[in-house]
């Protein structure tokens, strides 16, 4: 369509020719199709003819291209007062004098000169005044407050035309829809009182939002984001006409973070995954189709992609190859530590360069003669001569006056509290509350009267009241900190009224319980109908103000504990008397107040100083101004009030509410006290109320921004001035340059820049410096930003109880670049950073509580968060419901951001909010958001005011119990000081010194077990070379001798067999394989048997008819589709002609699920052996040679490969005999084994031993411990059994399983005294956490704590290392080895191939337990596995065997032995170059102990790290991934299992879940956190999946390479998948 009208048009030469060049570069690739037509639809849009709207699609195109132009004009005036500003800037620079260049640049008047432009805000009542000029006070646009928003926007649009992908984290359909929400209440919007530490969200004005109406907003917001919504739409794909759909592609666009660190270790993609079976992804974040192609997403190259793991990922791997933030600088790497980078000071980082400031002092405090000489003695003087004068009206949630109370009311009030206090609690002989005790003042924020009588009451009776919240509940947010406060105190009273203590918690029997962390409390309740009257005779004893504690404010600190901050007497009055002569207050004034009354400006100006000086107080609760948010401006009408005492967060609801109210008139105003003027984001609500209200007859120099600190008091307040000419001092600085604590004028084209106002001069009588924030208090330059610190008697003394805090913050003296100190008198901390400007006036950009210094630059919270809100404000996330705080992680300060979301913001919202919000962070702040966390509405813990509670919500996030509906990390953007990668050094070849058996002056890392030889015992079956004939030996000697016996899931025996049975039955299955089978000797046959007796038959039937055998695990009959194909592949790879089983798994293979997951027509021959021939063989076949095959061990690794090794009839009997011996088995002993009886020694010992040695094996499967999980040790102990055999997971089983009915089974006669080796049969590091919890467990059931060891096995080699121990007698004769013995190394040490002990419990320690004694006949030597030189002593490389009981080699059919022949065939580089050697696969060391094995040698202990196949090279450095899960596994509670593995060299952690799905979110930060800190890794995705989802094989080890490949297939349907960015 656009074509066709183009032609009917002539457009001018240059858009031609711009056209021109778009072609070309989207023919040449530089531009995607999207951006081009985008840019093309801009071109030309001008020029196209409207066309009438044939249908409604039309119709639509035509609105939004208007809505364009509309967007384009907006932009275009932002554009306008962006650049005006700078023009201001450039002019003021020149006009400065030449060569005095100003550091900082303030403007008071106005400047005539400057253009005279003012944006008034469109309000939908407003809109005829939207040309309308203000008429007094225009300033120029530079000191506009909302030069932020548009700063964010600006930066924004930049990002705008970069194209970049960023994975959406995928999320389980039944999470989506639990997070929408919709029950929620919608929350409070307001924000807290500031002095909760709480980020301030109520005074973050960002201009739009502080422009009347939401509607407003969002069309101004749709406007400036005009990209976003509307262009999109007008090119040319339409979807529904609503462009949504590349709303999607726009977020990835907008997600390229420009960051400067250096970039992952991302190597060339390959692409692998593209074989995996496409799957429609079922977990998507979707909950309805809405967009046309909501599908596709862009990667960065413009190309569509499906929105697949392995998709999402390579996004992910893209993002982070861009170029980043400038590459780690090089720094010296010592040969064991991993040095954290240290944050350089940047050379060009801008210093203070101006002189040292001046303390700067207040006016004199001129004593008026009729001022009290105390607070008493003005309640009693107005009490008495003027009674009926109104003190204060308090109102009611419908805005109606509720109750007066009168100066009269409130002396004779007070006194009778005074008296009750002093003389009714306790006895006369003992009274409980005396002169100078402290007492609690609970009161609720609705009720301020009865408050003032108790305050009152409290002062005339000399005790010191402590006001505090009222607890609603006994767990409140930060009420333990408050009782912690309470009882340091002493206090034992708590007074309250009435309805307070009718509402607080109640026991069943009516008591107030105790609350957590409280002190016993007797409550007394206040109402006058409940006290006693004085008599006549007492009297308060009123006394001039005094150096005594007058009452105790408390302070919440930034880690949530809470001080009490005590003023005294004195201090309480000059402070009145100072607030007095600054603010002129006159007697009988009014006053609104809508401040909490009793902590801070609320409690000075609306309960102290207006009993000073007689004014009657108007009280709005805070529950009206939720109901009705213009309450105080009518009010101030209805009682011409001269003064109102508001936050900036009022100004903004009445705003918000305001509707054209025609009667409201604000002329009566002669002061407007903004208590959180101090907050640096306080002003744009200022200017917003001021342009709104300035035509209801508010003055400009009626607003008066104010500064306190609970320490300091009042710190500085604006003066009221009748001179309406002098406008109030702005500066606006450069945020770059405050980072650094340098105030400088925004130069150049900087987006980032606070614009602030002064809170007046410093307060009557007092002297004010600022001083640097750490270290020694020195003096600040005047360009400099410090903490402001306040000498005068009006401030708080000390820290109640606390004399080192006190210390630090009431007696400071500051000192002179000389070093001595300013004055004589010590100066207390404020706690507010700042400067002193010109003119004396005092500026404040934020508070120390707020302060994040991240890589050594100063951030403030409340700056952040008013950058994130000018983003989309009030779209997705609710105003003054977002908290911003640091976490340590990695020796540095992380950002994070928490939001309460909207319920009605889909995901696809939030996650483009969340991106556009780390973008608008980086580029104003140049700083990177560690994690970003949206929670659903109304679920952050409150401040009693509504606020957030900023300590408790950290806590919560470090606990893991926010519970987050979206979450965004990204550590690869912020994490910049982690050691540089490693490089690998030439390792020392054979050249290195060799002397005898030494390496480089270390004894050679080389042990043996027992020489086989040597060993004299009277082994019978060594007559034998087959164990074929080992069997027909025993059959004839003791027939009878029962060789197993199996258990079934009851403990009861469900067969047996005896020497003879065995032979018998074996020669049976002979026959029936030479008949029915028609097998040659040499035949492979595969063996598909459960565990048990059937097995072993048939295995020995293989042996009398000269087979081969291969024992498989059977299919599980409910998991068919994926175990059946690992048997087939078994059969196939083995070559098996044929198949060996019970009639039952003949049917399942056979059946029609089998047929569905493999060919079921390629089956060997099947034999069924439930079914045997009645007859003999003619004989029993005997192998020609020794070294022939005797069968074969198929095992699936833990990295997914399917080996096959072959033992030789000769390893298989040299085997049997070493393990008789390391064991001692005899015919008499009875061994019982819980372990899987189809690979490596668990095999050997379930069929293969008993035959050897004539012990009785005791059979019993693992599988039947599902059912019956103490049968294993019930067997153990009903037997009588000594030595015991088990896998992990049978250990795991019963530790879980057993855990709690302990004392039921010592109940049922459990006994395990008499075991004396419980060994853990393995193929990986011992499990040290498992073994010594199995220890600790089962101690009290008389297990031994050393009888548990472990074993090592491997492909080459099925075991390698065996530890019995010998407990009791058999000790002393020196018959067993020593313990095995635990060692610490150093974790980041390993990671560099070195071993370096360490004490226990150091940090980066690693426990790892000695793998048992070398068997009889087994060397071991440690071999480095890239130049296969041996190495030293206590040096980690890999473990190589030489042994009679080596297997002989890989069997496959692909042909590649020689690929692995090394594995079997190895010789070492120098030194023994003759010897043969295995090659384990395994990293390990040997460390020669101090102890002694039987023959006198000293013992050398074998300690296994890992597999080298499982092993990860991250960053250069080997990490093996069982050390990172054990981190993880520690992290959260809900954790139960965990995996790791890399893709494209991204860290992938799983972990399963225990819990509800609500908590998958609060792990992602907790597991990237725990990585970071203990390993140095960044974790690039986290998967959260259910329990039982993490693949484990019957070892117990977990399958990590299935796990791998069921994430890039999409088939793990995880609860949650997060990409770290």
């Amino acid at each position: 369509m656009a074509d066709r009208s183009l032609e009917s048009v002539s457009l001018p030469l240059e858009v031609r020719a711009r056209l021109a060049e778009l072609e070309l570069e989207l023919s040449e690739g530089d531009i995607t199709q999207k951006g081009y037509e985008k840019k093309r639809s801009k071109l030309i849009g001008a020029y196209l003819p409207q066309p009438p709207a044939a249908n409604g699609a039309a119709a639509v195109r035509c609105r939004l291209q208007h809505s364009e132009g509309a967007a384009r004009r907006v932009l275009r005036t932002a554009n306008i007062g962006v650049c005006d500003i700078r023009e201001a800037a450039a002019r003021e620079r020149a006009a400065s004098t030449a060569g005095n260049r100003p550091l900082f640049y303030f403007r008071f008047g106005v400047d005539q000169a400057l253009p005279q432009e003012r944006r008034t805000p469109v309000t939908p009542s407003s809109s005829s005044r939207y040309h309308r000029r203000r008429s007094s006070g225009s300033r120029d646009e530079r000191y506009r407050s909302d030069v932020h928003t548009e700063a964010v926007q600006a930066a924004l649009a930049k990002h705008k035309e970069r194209k970049m992908a960023v994975p959406m984290p995928s999320k389980r359909r039944s999470l989506v829809v639990q997070t929408s929400m919709d029950a929620y209440t919608p929350p409070d919007t307001s924000s807290g009182s500031e002095d909760e530490g709480s980020v301030q969200g109520d005074s973050q004005g960002t201009p739009t939002s502080s422009q009347g109406s939401i509607n407003m907003e969002h069309w101004i917001s749709q406007a400036i984001h005009g990209s976003t919504t509307s262009t999109t739409s007008s090119s040319s794909t339409q979807s529904g006409g609503s462009g949504a759909a590349h709303r999607l592609a726009d977020v990835m666009a907008q997600t390229h973070i420009e960051n400067h660190s250096a970039p992952p270790d991302v190597t060339t993609y390959t692409s692998e995954h593209s074989i995996q079976v496409e799957r429609p992804q079922g977990s998507t974040a979707r909950v309805a189709p809405k967009y046309g192609n909501a599908e596709l997403m862009e990667t960065g190259d413009g190309v569509p992609v499906s929105s697949r793991v392995s998709a999402k990922i390579q996004q992910l791997v893209n993002t982070l190859k861009r170029p980043k933030r400038p590459p780690l600088r090089e720094f010296f790497v010592d040969d064991f530590e991993e040095l954290l980078e240290v944050q350089q000071p940047d050379p060009n980082q801008p210093k203070p360069e101006g002189a040292q400031m001046l303390a700067m002092r207040g006016e004199q405090l001129g004593v008026v003669t009729n001022w009290p000489p105390s607070l008493e003695a003005a309640l009693q003087r107005w009490g008495t001569i003027s009674p009926k004068a109104p003190c204060l009206t308090t109102m009611d949630t419908n805005g109606k006056p509720l109750y007066i109370l009168t100066y009269g009311k409130l002396w004779t009030r007070s006194m009778k509290v005074a008296y009750n206090i002093l003389h009714k609690l306790g006895t006369k002989q003992e009274p409980m509350v005396r002169p100078g005790d402290r007492v609690t003042l609970v009161f609720p924020n609705n009720d301020p009267a009865a408050f003032m009588v108790a305050f009152y009451g409290c002062l005339l009776a000399e005790v010191v009241p402590v006001p505090i919240e009222v607890p609603l509940t006994r767990k409140d947010a930060g009420s333990q900190q408050i009782g912690f406060l309470l009882g340091s105190c002493g206090v034992t009273v708590a007074l309250t009224s009435d309805a307070c203590h009718k509402g607080l918690p109640k026991s069943p029997t009516g008591e107030i319980p105790q609350f957590k962390g409280w002190p016993k409390l007797l409550w007394f309740v206040t109402e006058s109908k409940h006290l006693s009257k004085p008599p006549r005779d007492w009297f308060p004893h009123i006394k001039d103000a005094n150096n005594d504690t007058a009452y105790i404010e408390y302070k919440t600190c930034k880690d949530g504990s809470v001080l009490g901050v005590t003023v005294t007497r004195i201090a309480l009055l000059t402070h009145c008397q100072a607030l007095t002569q600054a603010c002129g207050y006159t007697e009988a004034e009014t006053i609104v107040n809508v401040l909490d009354f009793k902590k801070d400006v609320g409690l000075w100006h609306g309960i102290l100083t207006s009993v000073m000086n007689m004014m009657h107080v108007i009280s709005i609760p805070y529950s009206l101004m939720k109901v009705n948010p213009l309450s105080w401006i009518q009010k101030v009408c209805q009682y011409k009030a001269k003064v109102a005492c508001v936050k900036s967060r009022d100004m903004h609801w009445a705003l918000v509410a305001h509707r054209d109210q025609r009667d409201i008139n604000l002329s009566s105003l002669r002061m407007l006290i903004v208590a959180d003027g101090a907050n640096p984001w306080s002003i744009s609500s200022c200017d917003a109320f001021l342009n709104v209200f300035q035509s209801k007859g508010l003055r400009q120099e009626v607003i008066c921004p104010c500064a306190s600190s609970p320490e300091a008091l009042t710190v500085a307040i604006r003066r009221p001035t009748d001179d309406s000419n002098q406008p109030p001092g702005r500066g606006v600085l450069s945020m770059h340059g405050l980072t650094y604590g340098v105030i400088r004028v925004d130069s150049e084209e900087k987006l980032s820049v606070l614009t602030v106002q002064d809170v007046g001069l410093v307060m009557p009588g007092a002297i004010m410096c600022s001083v640097k924030p750490d270290g020694i208090p020195q003096l600040c330059k005047t360009d400099e930003i410090g903490e402001l610190c306040v000498c005068a008697i009006a401030t708080g003394t000390s820290y109640y109880g606390l004399s080192g805090m006190t210390k630090n913050t009431f007696e400071v003296f500051p000192m002179t670049s000389s070093g001595g100190p300013i004055t004589e008198y010590p100066f207390i901390r404020t706690g507010l950073l700042g400067f002193i400007g010109p003119g004396g006036l005092v500026f404040v950009i934020g508070k120390m509580d707020g302060l994040m210094v991240v890589s050594g630059r100063r951030h403030n919270a409340d700056d952040i968060v008013a950058t994130a809100l000018a983003v989309e404000p009030m779209k997705f996330v609710y105003r003054g419901r977002i908290a911003v705080f640091s976490v340590s992680v990695l020796h540095d300060e992380r950002i994070v951001i928490v939001a309460e979301q909207r319920p009605d913001s889909t995901e696809e919202d939030s996650f483009q909010w969340m991106s556009r919000v780390l973008q608008a962070i980086d580029s104003i702040h140049q700083v990177g958001v560690y994690c970003l966390a949206l929670v659903p509405a109304n679920t952050l813990p409150k401040t009693p005011l509504g606020g957030i509670h900023l300590s408790e919500t950290k806590q919560l996030f470090l606990e893991g119990s926010l519970h987050p509906c979206n979450v965004l990390m990204c550590p690869h953007t912020c994490v910049t000081n982690l050691p540089k990668p490693r490089q690998k050094q030439p390792e020392i070849g054979p050249a290195s010194v060799m002397v005898g058996n030494l390496v480089s002056g270390k004894r050679i890392a080389q042990a043996s077990g027992r020489d086989l030889g040597q060993i004299e015992d009277n082994d019978q079956a060594r007559k034998f070379l087959f164990l074929s004939e080992v069997l027909q030996w025993r059959a004839q000697t003791t027939p009878d001798h029962v060789l197993y016996t199996l258990l079934n899931c009851r403990g009861t025996i469900a067969n047996s067999l005896t020497c003879v049975q065995l032979h018998k039955r074996a020669e049976k299955i002979a026959v029936m394989l030479m008949e029915r089978g028609h097998l040659q000797d040499g035949d492979h046959v595969a063996l598909v048997y459960p565990p048990g007796i059937d097995l072993i038959a048939a295995f020995y039937g293989c042996l009398y008819a000269g087979c081969v055998p291969i024992t498989v695990r059977p299919p599980h009959p409910q998991n068919i589709a994926t175990t059946l194909p690992t048997v087939k592949m078994i059969v196939e790879v083995s070559r098996s002609a044929c198949l060996m089983t019970t009639q039952l798994i003949c049917k399942l293979l056979r059946s029609r699920e089998a047929a569905a997951a493999v060919d079921v027509r390629t089956w060997p021959p099947v034999l069924d052996t439930d079914d045997l021939p009645k007859k003999r063989p003619a004989q029993i076949y005997k192998p020609s040679n020794p070294e022939m095959l005797a069968y074969l061990d198929f095992s699936v690794s833990t990295t997914g490969m399917l080996a096959g090794v072959k033992m030789s009839h000769a390893a298989t009997s040299a085997f049997c005999r070493s393990i008789k011996l390391q064991c001692e088995l005899y015919p008499s002993r009875e061994v019982a084994i819980c372990l899987d009886p189809y690979c490596g020694l668990g095999f050997v010992l379930w069929c293969l031993c008993s035959v050897y040695s004539g012990h009785q094996s005791i059979l019993i499967p693992p599988s039947e411990l599902e059912t019956n999980p103490a049968l294993w040790l019930l067997a153990v102990s009903q037997y009588k059994v000594r030595d015991t055999f088990c896998s992990y997971s049978v250990m795991e089983l019963c530790t879980k399983g057993l855990g709690s009915q302990t004392e039921s089974l010592k109940a049922r006669g459990l006994d395990l005294s008499r075991v004396r080796t419980c060994v853990v049969v393995a193929e990986e590091r011992p499990r040290i956490a498992l073994t010594q919890s199995f220890s600790k467990l089962f101690k009290d059931l008389g297990l031994h704590p050393r009888a548990v060891s472990t074993s090592l096995g491997c492909r080459v080699n099925l075991a390698i290392c065996l530890q019995p121990h010998r407990l009791g007698k058999l000790a002393e004769q020196g018959t067993s080895g020593p313990d095995p013995t635990t060692v610490y190394v150093d974790m980041r040490a390993l990671r560099h191939d070195r071993v370096r002990l360490v004490e226990r419990g150091s940090p980066h320690s690693l426990p790892l337990m000695e793998s048992g004694k070398i068997l009889p006949g087994v060397r071991i030597i440690i071999a480095n596995p890239e130049t296969k030189g041996p190495l030293g002593d206590s040096h980690l490389g890999e473990i190589w065997v030489h042994s009679t009981h080596n297997a002989s080699g890989y069997f496959t059919i692909y042909g590649d032995e020689s690929l692995q022949s090394d594995h079997f065939n190895s010789r070492l580089s120098f030194g023994d170059t003759q010897t043969i050697w295995a090659r384990t696969g395994y990293l390990g060391f040997l460390r020669r102990t101090e102890l002694t094995d039987a023959n006198g040698e000293r013992h050398d202990a074998l300690y296994v790290v890992g597999a080298l196949d499982e092993a990860m090279e991250l960053r250069g450095m080997r990490y093996h991934p069982i050390d990172i899960e054990t981190s993880v596994i520690r992290a959260h509670k809900s954790i139960t299992e965990c995996a790791v593995f890399t893709w494209t060299n991204l860290l992938v952690v799983v972990v399963e879940l225990d819990g509800s799905e609500q908590e998958a979110l609060d792990l992602v930060p907790l597991v990237t956190n725990v990585v970071l800190e203990e390993h140095y890794l960044i974790v690039g995705v986290v998967v959260v999946v259910d329990i039982g989802v993490i693949p484990i094989n019957s070892r117990g080890e977990k399958q990590r390479m299935h796990l791998r490949d069921g994430f890039l297939a999409d088939q793990l349907d995880p609860i949650y998948v997060a990409y770290n960015m």
